[in-house]
């Protein structure tokens, strides 16, 4: 088998340097707050401003999923995971969305990590490519959502 030297691992992409970067920042951020509480209000502020400085697109879509999330499933506290809005229980992330510009791909996605309680069989989907979220996408992930914490 020959090899060329573009077939090669190149490293991270600058996408995922940056990930990385605000993902250790966060973590600094989290340490210095105080009180539970504190930290719990002052995460979700974190989540709803990185919604805001999102492109029109994804951001409405972002809002209704955040809506959606806190609204169907309270027992999981929003967060930033990566740069992105996420939802964790006991400070573990069950569920994120990721804006298409993120990683510059062409939609953007809600996902589900192994922390949800999604199981069913021996496959299953763990995250959804969302172009839009209408009412039936909403209801679809709030019935994911709870079953995902259930």
């Amino acid at each position: 088998m020959s090899s060329t030297e573009s077939s090669g691992y190149e490293g991270f992409t600058a996408e995922e340097r940056a990930a990385m970067k605000e993902h250790a920042q966060e973590l600094k951020t989290a340490a210095r707050r105080s009180s539970r509480a504190d930290k719990a209000a002052q995460a979700e502020q974190d989540v709803l401003a990185k919604i805001a400085e999102m492109p029109d697109a994804d951001r409405i879509m972002a809002e209704r999923v955040h809506a959606v999330v806190t609204a169907n499933a309270p027992t999981l506290a929003p967060k930033l995971w990566y740069g992105m809005p996420s939802y964790a229980l006991d400070g573990k992330v069950v569920c994120f969305f990721q804006s298409a510009e993120k990683f510059k791909s062409r939609y953007a996605t809600f996902g589900f990590s192994d922390q949800a309680k999604l199981d069913e069989g021996t496959m299953w989907p763990s995250a959804f490519a969302l172009t839009e979220v209408t009412s039936e996408v909403e209801a679809r992930i709030a019935a994911l959502v709870k079953r995902a914490v259930g």
